[in-house]
């Protein structure tokens, strides 16, 4: 029998995460290829991220068996699609000025979903009363420096061999894909137990979009009590059920004296951090590496951010979208080699969140045996990199019949959602309560 193709993409993810050690539970992958039909193999790389966070799961909670469903994975990693409010689906993904635009060398991807994006990105163009008009008549890399410059998010789209010329993609290409630090010789900690992989833990959530939400849920999912924070001057925007689920919300004012204090009694008491910002935002507040392990020893920190912290994009915003275009991603998905193409879901969101799951929970298992306060960093291009590299389709998988809805699980009275993929010894996951942005107090 032929080796599993996800298999080969499951190995690197467990070496990523665990080093040298052996799985601790046996993987098994049920169900028909092909319902994430890609140039790239998306649904292999899918099946490995979900699967290492399952079996980082495991080691920490003693299972021996971990199952996935190749339709159930596929809808996991377009859940925010799949999502029903009242029975209608979620509004569209992407906001108006959120596309690709042909400018007068190429491509450019801009995201300009929140406000405060899509209000740099005009400020940038000048205010144009035609937006497509105005970039077509510049070069896509210096419309992009210009966006950024401004505070916005933009990427001119490259092939994969133009990215890896550059500076920034070369830095991105020589770092892990987890990257393990650990500082200090705090004492090993005990907190944590239950019946599922995180019960009794602690988890703060500084995370907002889709990758670290769904690094969070997932952790809600195997048992964790999740905080997510949110600043009151950067809310949310509507229709962010989807990376709610399982967890508390709660707004919070870190920049005022009382909110800055409130935020360090949470992570005194925490036993992990996950944050989405970018590389050094968070130092002013005491959130280094140095700061956590001197004041809160023996915290999991995972931090996650676009493009890694080395290199000369190092402090630049970007999302899934934006990281795609400047990869060679989008033009590896292209239908005609001219025109950028995507992916048939947001891997490297969905993809680095499982990641980020499978760091944490690898991060407090290795805590409590060997002490430290202990450091993970994912970033999406680095996950990027990992999924160009991997083997590719020899050739066009039939799509599967679409089972999105086999896989939609009542959370209340109003929203239904794909439940959380995979099982531990034969027994599924749940959300453990449904979404509410900013309904819980700061406090665990």
């Amino acid at each position: 029998m032929n080796e599993p193709t996800w298999r080969h993409a499951l190995d690197r993810a467990w070496l990523a995460v665990a080093g040298d050690e052996e799985r601790p539970a046996e993987v098994r992958v049920d169900g028909e290829p092909g319902h994430l039909p890609s140039r790239l193999p998306v649904l292999d790389v899918a099946i490995a991220c979900v699967g290492t966070a399952l079996l980082a799961g495991a080691a920490l909670c003693g299972a021996r068996s971990v199952g996935l469903t190749t339709g159930h994975v596929a809808a996991a990693v377009r859940s925010e699609a799949h999502l029903r409010r009242d029975g209608m689906a979620a509004p569209a993904g992407f906001a108006r000025l959120s596309r690709f635009w042909q400018t007068a060398d190429g491509w450019l991807r801009t995201h300009a979903n929140y406000p405060w994006h899509r209000d740099s990105l005009l400020d940038a163009l000048g205010e144009p009363d035609d937006v497509e008009a105005a970039m077509s008549r510049e070069r896509a890399a210096d419309l992009a420096e210009r966006i950024v410059a401004a505070g916005g998010v933009a990427a001119a789209v490259r092939t994969e061999s133009e990215w890896l010329a550059t500076p920034a993609g070369q830095a991105v290409a020589a770092a892990p894909l987890i990257e393990a630090v650990r500082t200090g010789d705090a004492e090993p900690r005990r907190r944590g137990a239950g019946p599922l992989p995180a019960s009794g833990l602690r988890v703060l959530d500084l995370t907002r979009v889709i990758a670290g939400p769904v690094c969070t849920r997932f952790l809600a999912a195997l048992g964790a009590d999740v905080l997510r924070l949110d600043p009151p001057h950067r809310p949310e925007l509507p229709g962010s059920e989807d990376s709610l689920l399982g967890k508390r919300s709660a707004v919070l004012d870190a920049r005022t004296a009382v909110g800055h204090a409130r935020l360090h009694e949470l992570l005194g008491a925490a036993d992990v951090l996950v944050h989405g910002y970018r590389p050094g935002t968070l130092d002013a507040f005491g959130l280094s590496p140095a700061d956590l392990a001197e004041r809160h020893p023996g915290l999991v920190t995972v931090s996650l951010s676009a493009w890694g912290t080395t290199g000369p994009w190092g402090e630049r915003r970007g999302f899934d979208s934006i990281v795609q275009a400047a990869s060679g991603i989008a033009m590896a998905e292209s239908a005609d080699e001219r025109t950028p193409g995507a992916m048939p879901c947001q891997l490297l969101d969905h993809g680095t969140g499982y990641l980020c799951a499978a760091a944490a929970l690898d991060g407090v298992r290795r805590q409590r045996a060997e002490g430290g306060t202990l450091h993970r960093r994912l970033s999406l291009a680095r996950t990027a990199h990992w999924l160009l590299g991997q083997p590719r389709p020899a050739h066009a998988v039939p799509s599967a019949a679409p089972e999105g809805d086999r896989w939609l699980t009542p959370v209340d009275a109003r929203i239904t959602a794909v439940s959380p993929p995979g099982t531990l010894d034969g027994h599924g996951l749940s959300w453990p309560r449904p979404p509410g942005y900013g309904t819980a107090e700061p406090r665990w």
